[in-house]
């Protein structure tokens, strides 16, 4: 990948919103960092591959970058950016906008191509959506992450959460100010780890299938770093969300220790 001429830099709002995530989430739970970015790739260019847990994520994760010394852009649904307030907000912070279900989609691509390129740190869910696997672990991802890392050549870290969920319903708006109430009471445990860059240089862009076999190994990555975060939880979660709804036809095993 060539390297940048003019490096992207987040705006000071964008880096005042992650100040403020910070104490959202510190009000709301307990926020427990681990595992490292490494100094070289915190400003970019760089992948942030999370799994995707609940509404709330975008807030945790703002806020676990911050910790970590990150700023990254994040791809989110076009309906954030279409949002009266939000929207330009959104849109003044450098962050992709991404139209699911439209033409358009790959555009999102093209822009976040251009945006690691420039420099910047993209943050990404390689499953698509709020994962809505049984037990609550990454379902079997869409290539978009795999392509991304094919066509800019930077390294994709794993970032694992868990917690989330208890803070904010699937179904947020819809009960949030009974969750919001109950996380100000109780304040769970919020973990985030950033893993270690997952090897992607062997597979080479073009090849049949290696834009799948690049995505299984992300969604194991990120699957691998999140069982450590829920050792008291390995098959189902505690806490339940009645509006949750479930969904096993992308279900991904692979990379779960046996039990």
């Amino acid at each position: 990948m060539n390297t940048p001429t003019t490096p992207w830099r987040a705006p000071v709002l964008w880096r005042a919103a992650q100040l403020l995530a910070r104490a959202v989430v510190g009000l709301l739970g307990r926020l427990e960092v681990s595992g490292t970015v490494p100094a070289e790739l915190r400003h970019g260019p760089l992948i942030l591959a999370a799994n995707h847990i609940s509404p709330f994520d975008p807030v945790v994760l703002t806020a676990a970058c911050r910790v970590r010394g990150v700023a990254p852009r994040i791809m989110a649904t076009g309906g954030l950016f279409r949002a009266p307030v939000v929207g330009p907000l959104m849109r003044r912070a450098g962050h992709i906008r991404v139209d699911r279900g439209t033409s358009s989609v790959h555009q999102a691509l093209a822009t976040a191509a251009a945006a690691v390129a420039s420099g910047s740190v993209v943050l990404l869910y390689p499953e698509g959506r709020i994962g809505l696997d049984p037990g609550m672990w990454p379902e079997r991802g869409k290539t978009g992450a795999a392509r991304l890392a094919f066509a800019s050549g930077a390294p994709v870290v794993p970032v694992a959460q868990w917690g989330s969920h208890e803070v904010l319903p699937y179904r947020a708006p819809k009960g949030m100010v009974r969750a919001v109430a109950r996380a100000i009471v109780r304040r769970p445990v919020i973990r985030v780890h950033f893993g270690a860059p997952v090897a992607l240089r062997d597979l080479h862009p073009g090849t049949p299938g290696a834009a799948r076999r690049a995505t299984d190994r992300i969604i194991d990555a990120i699957t691998g770093n999140l069982v450590p975060l829920r050792p008291d939880e390995p098959d189902r979660p505690r806490h339940v969300d009645p509006g949750r709804p479930v969904d096993t036809a992308r279900s991904h095993r692979r990379g779960l220790p046996e039990r």
